[in-house]
């Protein structure tokens, strides 16, 4: 589990804060604290200076070469002297600076704002001030505001924690206290665990790939080999570097904060699930049907339409046996996938998906009872679901009539399922990675296609557990617990 260490200049800086073993100074840190004395440590790094080859630089350096996770790190230290990287991809700033800076600056036409581990007194202000602090990971943190023709962000600079006047203590350490919740926590309170593992999750998501009683399961099968697990949601990006590994449980998409999530969990070292490339490889039908099918695993026809090309369109529209089934390149769960039943149906409803992407996939239809899915984890088949299709419907979700509807399931053990089948479902995985999949396959007698591997798949209690129950989830948290356990011993 990680230990939290704050470095500071001098002892009496934090004469005004409760005594903690766990506050030393730099001299310290640099001279005391190697390696060998914490293994998985958070170090907060509140030194009144970060310039180059400063004591507070060296603090952030050593803290990386230790392997340590620090705040600021060197990278950050090094961002925050480049004025270009003032210019953040902060959402909506333009649009909505002038309206905040007449609420908070008045006539003035000059503001500034401290922020304090992405949080601060003005309400106005906290999403930027989070979205500062995902981009700048520094403790403290000052905004400078400038009234030119329009408000804008002039400046961003580490704030120093020894100057902070008795208002600013007061926020900054109920901020601190946010961040770094573990310090204050007393050891006899909650059980020692060796890690700490957080499960991304979107609360609002109406087909999330967990549901509630899955998510206390999987926190329950961590906990009793020795990994704590917390639930976050995408507020807690600047809480990442607390965790040792990460479980995404939310619907994944490369153009989303769940990528953000999963890149920023593989540059501090961490165990992720699903890591990037996976993320990558597998959100694009495009791309997955091209590698699917260059290794020869068994695929429906699929044939790459693009918006641009009228004679291949045409062509193909001439060609084409129908019904055809036709594919937005990042869809999920059913959704953006259609049906043409006739040449107008297909010239239609192609106009439709052509004004989302440049690229339509369009595949024979090949329609079965159900589809296979065999959960594939860390090369090793995991689970088995025959997935029915939705009542009246030709695919598994039917999201028509205004809410979404699910056909029947069936969940077997591995050994059950046709070796063909799961031979398939081994080799697509392998052309992604290590992760855990979830591989959609359709059978008609000897012929089996492989529709689409899933980099997020469903963990459902009462569905994709229903044979092994709680060993499923034991069986997810043991390889966590072996890779961050390869981690922590580098190999």
């Amino acid at each position: 589990m990680s230990q939290v260490i704050i470095v500071v200049d001098k002892i009496s800086d934090w004469a005004n804060y409760y005594p903690s073993d766990r506050v030393i100074t730099a001299q310290q840190y640099l001279t005391e604290y190697g390696a060998d004395r914490y293994e998985h440590a958070q170090v907060i790094n509140l030194c009144g200076s970060y310039r180059y080859l400063s004591t507070g630089y060296y603090c952030s350096l050593i803290a990386e070469a230790r392997d340590h996770r620090v705040v600021p790190s060197v990278s950050t230290i090094s961002d925050l002297s480049r004025k270009a990287l003032y210019t953040l991809a902060l959402d909506r700033l333009d649009q909505e600076l002038d309206k905040w800076m007449l609420e908070l600056a008045g006539d003035a036409s000059e503001f500034d704002c401290m922020i304090y581990f992405g949080q601060t007194v003005h309400s106005q202000l906290s999403n930027l001030a989070r979205q500062t602090f995902e981009q700048l990971p520094c403790p403290i943190l000052e905004l400078s505001f400038r009234k030119r023709k329009k408000w804008e962000l002039e400046r961003i600079r580490p704030g120093s924690f020894g100057e902070l006047e008795d208002a600013e203590q007061d926020a900054f350490a109920n901020s601190l206290d946010t961040y770094a919740r573990k310090l204050w926590r007393k050891p006899s309170a909650r059980r020692t665990y060796r890690y700490d593992m957080a499960i991304l999750v979107d609360p609002e998501e109406k087909l999330p790939p967990s549901n509630k009683t899955a998510l206390k399961n999987i926190v329950r099968a961590g906990r009793k080999i020795g990994v704590d697990v917390d639930i976050i949601t995408r507020k807690d990006y600047s809480r990442l570097a607390e965790y040792d590994g990460l479980f995404i449980r939310e619907t994944t998409a490369v153009n989303h904060h769940t990528y953000r999530f999963a890149k920023k969990a593989e540059r501090e070292g961490m165990v992720v699930m699903d890591d990037p490339t996976s993320i990558l490889r597998c959100c694009n039908k495009v791309y997955l049907a091209e590698l699917l099918q260059q290794a020869g695993v068994p695929t429906p026809k699929t044939h790459f339409l693009f918006r641009d090309q009228e004679d291949a369109l045409e062509a193909f529209i001439e060609q084409t046996e129908y019904p055809v089934v036709l594919k937005i390149p990042d869809g999920s769960f059913s959704l953006g996938v259609t049906k043409a039943e006739t040449e107008q149906a297909l010239r239609d409803k192609l106009a439709d998906f052509f004004k989302q992407s440049y690229l339509v996939l369009a595949q024979e239809f090949f329609y079965t009872e159900f589809d296979w899915r065999i959960g594939i984890l860390n090369h090793r088949p995991l689970f088995a679901c025959q997935y029915f299709m939705s009542k009246g419907h030709w695919q598994i979700y039917n999201h028509s009539g205004g809410k979404t509807n699910a056909g029947k399931y069936a969940t077997m053990p591995t050994h059950q399922v046709p070796p063909k089948v799961l031979r398939a479902a081994l080799k697509s995985t392998k052309l992604i990675g290590d992760g855990l999949y979830g591989v959609d396959i359709k059978q008609q007698g000897d012929r089996i296609a492989v529709i689409e591997v899933n980099d997020n798949p469903n963990i459902d209690a009462g569905v994709e557990d229903d044979y092994l129950q709680d060993d499923l989830y034991r069986q997810v948290m043991e390889v966590f617990l072996q890779r961050m356990e390869r981690k922590r011993l580098g190999v």
